[in-house]
């Protein structure tokens, strides 16, 4: 439940359209239900702006599920990530309406449009294509967090001359995510060019000295750009997640 829900049930009861009995039904789990196997945090809207996020890997279809259907009681939007097709099929099946992104791996359920509240817009960035996944989830956390993004792919340092393609995009983003693997040195390339926080998303992409990811992390760690930030291995919903936060101040 978020705040502007909040606010018109109170309304309904100050002006007698709704009883004190119903309202209390309705704010039985303002905090948060129980439903053995998970804690749902309802209140999350109203203390952090945007509903709780199931991390699909690990968990069941039933389960993921059984959580959704007590969450579409109560908020607009639902955002699933980790999830595989096979328990996005399922999920599908009693939630005909939701849309699952493969390539990210994750699933969205909308009764609305979100509503745009972010003051700029937010520009996600990959180094490689084989990068777009994780640049994808980025893209559509920020996008379910009432936010305007754009996106540029297959920009990375061993052509250089793409990026600067993409000038006028990058120059105008209030926030920049910028996921890349191998060596994960595009980030310092384009925290260099612009006076904006750019949060850089290390990917496990690259051969063997890669490490999984580690060499990408290190090296963004160790950015000689100092309005570069870095989320964890493959982190595209929390780089979504704070470029939204940074794109509502």
């Amino acid at each position: 439940m978020d705040s502007k829900a909040l606010q018109k049930l109170l309304e309904a009861v100050a002006n007698g359209g709704m009883s004190i009995s119903s309202a209390m039904e309705k704010l039985r789990h303002l905090s948060m239900e129980d439903i053995e196997y998970a804690h749902i945090d309802h209140h999350r809207t109203l203390r952090k702006g945007f509903p709780e996020v199931i991390f699909g890997e690990g968990k069941t279809a039933e389960q993921i599920t059984g959580i959704m259907e007590k969450m579409a009681a109560v908020e607009n939007i639902i955002l699933v990530t980790r999830i595989d097709s096979d328990k996005a099929e399922h999920v599908k099946q009693h939630f005909p309406e939701a849309v699952y992104h493969k390539d990210a791996r994750v699933l969205v359920l909308e009764k609305h449009p979100p509503q745009i509240t972010g003051k700029g817009s937010i520009l996600v960035m990959s180094a490689g294509t084989s990068d777009i996944p994780v640049a994808k989830e980025a893209y559509l956390t920020a996008r379910a967090m009432g936010n305007r993004v754009e996106t540029v792919y297959d920009v990375g340092v061993a052509g250089i001359h793409r990026l600067f393609a993409h000038r006028k995009s990058i120059e105008r983003a209030s926030v920049l995510i910028v996921a890349a693997g191998m060596e994960g040195a595009l980030p310092s390339v384009v925290g260099g060019l612009v006076n904006r926080p750019v949060i850089g998303v290390p990917t496990s992409i690259g051969y063997g000295t890669s490490l999984g990811g580690l060499t990408a992390l290190f090296a963004m760690l160790n950015s000689c750009s100092s309005n570069v930030a870095v989320v964890n291995i493959d982190n595209g919903f929390g780089a979504g997640y704070l470029a939204a936060m940074i794109n509502q101040e």
